[in-house]
Parts: C-alpha cells; structure tokens; sequence
C-alpha cells in the first residue's frame, strides 16, 4: 500500500470537544449585532434555519442548507435591484 493521505485530523491530534455530525446540537438565538436597522428578516431567519440544522440528521441538513442558499441568493438579489 502507498502512503495515500487520509482525511481527518493528523494521527495523535486531539478530538475538537462537542456532539459529532447529526448530534444533540443546541443552536442558541441568533447573536445581537446592536444595529437593528442593519438586519434583514429574511436573512435572520435563514442564518436561524441553518444554525437548526445542526440538530438534524445530516440527510436532511442538507435540504435546510439548500432552501438557506435559496433565500438568500433571492433575498440578496432583490437587494441589489433596489
């Protein structure tokens, strides 16, 4: 066998601390930027949906993911048209 690379951290590194893909993963509310008029409801709650996901199985983070992108790729278009 060749000395191919392995994906992962290197051999003897330590673990990072917190659940693994798919665990009990709590988000928290989303942080306090301090300037309201800076937010936008759209991308409050697709930034909320995506920080949910963690919760989920990965199967189906990747349509919370997805439907995240959507809203704001179309949000940030109607931003630019105005």
């Amino acid at each position: 066998m060749g000395g191919a690379a392995r994906p992962g951290p290197p051999v003897g590194a330590a673990a990072r601390p917190g659940p693994p893909f798919g665990g009990a993963a709590r988000p928290g509310p989303l942080p306090d930027i301090g300037d309201d008029a800076a937010r936008h409801p759209a991308v409050d709650a697709a930034v909320q949906a995506m920080a949910n996901a963690a919760t989920l199985a990965p199967a189906d983070q990747i349509a919370q993911y997805e439907a995240a992108y959507e809203t704001l790729r179309e949000t940030l278009a109607t931003i630019d048209q105005t």
